[in-house]
């Protein structure tokens, strides 16, 4: 039995969502989102919400082609870490990706142990059709370029794994 829900983010969640990513963006674990940017993508956040309304972790589907979306900034209060919020919140997020008819998930992420328990693995040098290539490329979009690989996000992407799972 668990003691939390998972749900659609609302905007009023936005406050939360960054007190709990904030510690984990100074830990460098995630890397930090702006303000505005959450409020203009909240509609692809979930989140973990207690029987008191408290919400205890977040995390979001970003679609980034026909058949390939990316878990973003998965994050779960420290107290809340052990009590399977984390898995709620991805198996959610993998449930709402196969109705959109996506086949693949892709994530950035330190945490290798945790995705790689749910099915995912390291990419390696991993790319996708040279048509595909080259739209994708075209993005101004940070998820596209990091799963991309390339150059100009490195510095972004030090140390962190980049991990896909097949629906």
């Amino acid at each position: 039995m668990t003691d939390f829900r998972v749900r659609r983010a609302r905007t009023s969640d936005v406050r939360r969502i960054l007190e709990i990513v904030d510690p984990l963006v100074t830990r460098r674990i995630l890397l930090g989102k702006e303000r505005v940017d959450l409020y203009g993508s909240v509609q692809e956040f979930r989140v973990a919400e207690t029987s008191q309304g408290h919400v205890v972790g977040a995390g979001a589907l970003h679609v980034m082609w026909e058949d390939l979306g990316e878990v973003r900034t998965l994050a779960v209060d420290d107290e809340w870490l052990g009590r399977g919020v984390g898995h709620a919140l991805l198996e959610e997020l993998e449930r709402e990706a196969r109705d959109l008819g996506l086949s693949r998930l892709f994530c950035l992420t330190f945490e290798v142990e945790f995705f790689g328990r749910h099915g995912f693995e390291d990419m390696g040098d991993e790319t996708v059709d040279p048509e595909v290539y080259a739209e994708l490329v075209r993005s101004h979009d940070e998820g596209v370029a990091e799963f991309l690989d390339l150059a100009r996000v490195k510095q972004n992407t030090l140390g962190n794994t980049r991990m896909l799972k097949l629906l």
